[in-house]
């Protein structure tokens, strides 16, 4: 997925559910008969170029026309985890088996966070390398004005006179869109231009709720494992085909990405 900012082409919803319907039974189900799929991995799979919602309503309705079977198993706790192959495979539970309990690993309240805190500290060391001054972090007043309600920026950092609120998700799924909003209303209160570092976000939000606003956002695609996790990172990259890794650092082309983005907005105020 590219980040040009370009408005997304209007579509009839129920015309783009019939086309990812399409492509998940000639791309997956029909090519990978004896496989089986949690949803969020299949949401992942083909995220570059269908909504991650468009792809589980797409399996929903694939399910109620039997062209796919399902189950929806426990996880941990109250947490269950719903999984997907194809109509003519009778075996599944084996592999269900298999990728639930590796998603449980890190699926743990512990190691989410620290995914969490670890994209935070990957950013805080990676933004000074072009050029990028810390100013701030866990942000909701700053320089004498202050947001309302109780979600903070990860955030604040300068560049040639710019100053950028920002949020950085290291997750598989998009940032909710109530949280994607109200974090572009403390920037707009603060003065803060809005500065999105996550993993995917759908274009849609980018143009309709970032963009629109003299934002931008920066997508890295792979989520970062702390280094202590590159065994794990491995065995989900290599099991599930997710897009997980443990870098040492960011990469060099992800920060040129966001030094283009950059310029993109400092232009505007010349």
């Amino acid at each position: 997925m590219d980040e040009s900012f370009e408005p997304p082409i209007e579509v009839p919803q129920d015309l783009k559910v019939g086309e990812a319907k399409s492509v998940l039974m000639e791309k997956l189900f029909e090519v990978r008969p004896d496989e089986v799929f949690y949803e969020r991995q299949i949401e992942v799979f083909f995220e570059d170029s269908i909504f991650h919602w468009i792809t589980a309503k797409a399996l929903h309705e694939l399910v109620d026309e039997d062209q796919i079977q399902t189950d929806l198993v426990p996880l941990s706790g109250n947490t269950r985890i719903r999984f997907y192959w194809s109509s003519g495979k009778r075996s599944w539970k084996r592999k269900a088996n298999a990728i639930r309990k590796l998603v449980r690993e890190y699926s743990v309240q512990e190691f989410t966070a620290a995914l969490g805190n670890h994209g935070e500290m990957m950013f805080d060391a990676a933004l000074p390398r072009v050029g990028f001054v810390y100013k701030a972090r866990d942000v909701r007043a700053y320089k004498g004005k202050e947001a309302a309600g109780q979600r903070n920026l990860d955030r604040v950092f300068e560049r040639d006179g710019l100053e950028y609120g920002i949020e950085i998700k290291n997750t598989l799924d998009y940032i909710d869109r109530d949280e994607l909003r109200e974090k572009i209303t403390i920037c707009k209160t603060l003065g803060l231009i809005p500065l999105f570092i996550v993993r995917m976000m759908p274009k849609n939000y980018i143009y309709e709720d970032v963009y629109q606003v003299g934002g931008f956002c920066l997508l890295f695609k792979w989520q970062l494992y702390p280094h202590g996790s590159k065994a794990l990172a491995e065995r989900v990259h290599n099991a599930l085909e997710l897009p997980v890794d443990s870098p040492k650092m960011i990469a060099d082309g992800t920060l040129q990405r966001l030094l283009k983005g950059h310029e993109k907005i400092l232009t505007r105020f010349k």
